[in-house]
Formats: C-alpha cells, sequence, structure tokens
C-alpha cells in the first residue's frame, strides 16, 4: 500500500490467477483509485470505513443496474448510520441529503439501502460478520489491523466483503420522496410542513414535534406563538404544549 493509503499501481488483486473474479478486481483497482481520492478529500483522510462506503456504493448501484455516479434523482440511498462510510456513499454514488437523494436512519450500522426510484426495487448491502478477518488474507504483509482494514477492503471481491439482500420499503419510495411545493401548517405550534410529513386527525394537520413524536425537549418554559398571539406555555418537562397532551394508547390530542 501506497503511504497516502491508496492502493499502489503495482499491486495486484490478491486471487489465483485461474479465478473468475482475478479479471473482475483488476477493472476495479482502476476504477477506485480516483474514487477514493476524491472520496478522502472530502473526508480530509483516508479511513477503512470510507473505502466501505465507497465499495458499497459501486456494489449496490451494480446489483440495481444503474450506473453512478448520478447526476438525476433515480437512485435513493438509506444509509444506516453517519460519519465516515456515508462520505464515501456519497461522493461514488452522486447522492447527497440536499438532493434528496441521500437519507439517514441511524441503526448505527454501516449499512444501506440503495432503492431503484424508477421501479422501487431495493437492495440492502452490508458487511459480512467476518469481514475484518477476512481483509488481513487480502493484505498479509499490513502488521496493524487498521492497515490491513484499509488495504483489504480496496481489493476483495464484493461477495466476500458484502452480504446483498433484496427489501421491500415499509413506506413507499414514492412517499418518501413527496411531492414538490406541497406544505402545510400545524394546527398547534404553527411551524410550516413540507413533504407531506404532517400528521392528520378529523382534518387537522399536526407535525411531529406536537404530536410527541419530537427526538427534543424543551429546556426552560416558553411562550408559543400561533398566529403572532401568545396562548400556550411549553411545559418544562417535555417538548408537548400544556394546554394540550398526548395519550399514545389512542393518539389524540386532549385539553390539559
Amino acid at each position: 500500500m501506497a503511504q497516502d493509503g491508496l492502493p499502489d499501481k503495482r499491486m495486484q488483486p490478491v486471487t489465483r490467477p485461474d479465478s473468475p473474479y482475478a479479471a473482475q478486481m483488476e477493472g476495479l483497482m482502476d476504477d477506485l483509485r480516483p474514487l477514493l481520492e476524491e472520496s478522502g478529500k472530502l473526508h480530509s483522510h483516508l479511513c477503512p470505513r470510507l473505502v466501505l462506503g465507497v465499495r458499497m456504493a459501486l456494489a449496490g448501484a451494480l446489483a440495481l443496474g444503474l450506473e453512478i455516479p448520478r447526476h438525476d434523482k433515480d437512485l435513493l440511498v438509506i444509509a444506516e448510520t453517519d460519519g465516515c462510510f456515508l462520505d464515501g456513499l456519497a461522493v461514488t454514488a452522486g447522492v447527497s441529503p440536499g438532493h434528496r437523494t441521500l437519507r439517514i436512519e441511524d441503526f448505527g450500522k454501516v449499512a444501506a439501502t440503495f432503492v431503484d426510484v424508477q421501479t422501487g426495487a431495493a437492495t440492502r448491502l452490508a458487511p459480512r460478520p467476518d469481514v475484518r478477518v477476512r481483509a488481513r488474507d487480502y493484505a498479509p504483509g499490513e502488521t496493524s489491523h487498521y492497515s490491513a482494514q484499509l488495504t483489504g477492503y480496496q481489493i476483495m471481491p464484493d461477495h466476500e466483503l458484502f452480504s446483498m439482500t433484496p427489501v421491500v420499503l415499509r413506506t413507499p419510495v414514492a412517499d418518501l420522496i413527496s411531492r414538490a411545493g406541497v406544505r402545510t401548517t400545524c394546527a398547534v405550534c404553527g411551524e410550516e410542513i413540507i413533504n407531506e410529513r404532517e400528521i392528520m386527525v378529523d382534518g387537522m394537520a399536526y407535525c411531529r414535534s406536537c404530536w410527541g413524536q419530537t427526538y427534543y425537549q424543551v429546556a426552560a418554559p416558553a411562550m408559543q406563538v400561533f398566529g403572532g398571539v401568545p396562548w400556550v406555555e411549553l411545559s418544562e418537562a417535555c417538548g408537548e404544549p400544556r394546554g394540550f397532551a398526548v395519550v399514545p394508547s389512542e393518539n389524540q390530542f386532549v385539553h390539559g
């Protein structure tokens, strides 16, 4: 491995000459280097998980028969963690949160689901459980686990690096993407809601936070302003308005 962490141009894939994957890996080495260089610049350094992100993007797009990097919105990637891995995915696949082609469902896993937006076909990829051990077989000259993973992940065949599972999204891709220009206003806090993320009850639209699905709680008492008029004090204990409370079992608002 070269000093920059990228594969030495003289490095050959560690496969038997008669292996059906030998030619494939030789081509991969040529394609991988510029992607690793570009990802490394964005991420400020090259690391094993960044390499996994690059390799996963290549394998996921191949499984769907899509060319990458994308310059449209025909590929949606749902990643299951953030960090190093995500930068490799984004650069290689040409996806980003800003273009609404990259989403994060934080399960704390270096895994991602690749979705063909046009057909709805989806494939989930994740590193195989023994991938760290296998990496050492592909980098016998490396003395540390880190270096072995950094090198091995770059040259291992896809089928040894990842598990690939066809999946069906619980939320249809059309609902995830929504429609441009759709917006409404929460009946409680008055904040705008886009992308059809509101919760409708009896013809009224509520945001997820006011419905009790918030990721935060108010740190100190405050006044909620609705329509320019302060009308309800926020609870110090939670993010729900004191004038209303959510009854989880019934999923309804009741006056407090």
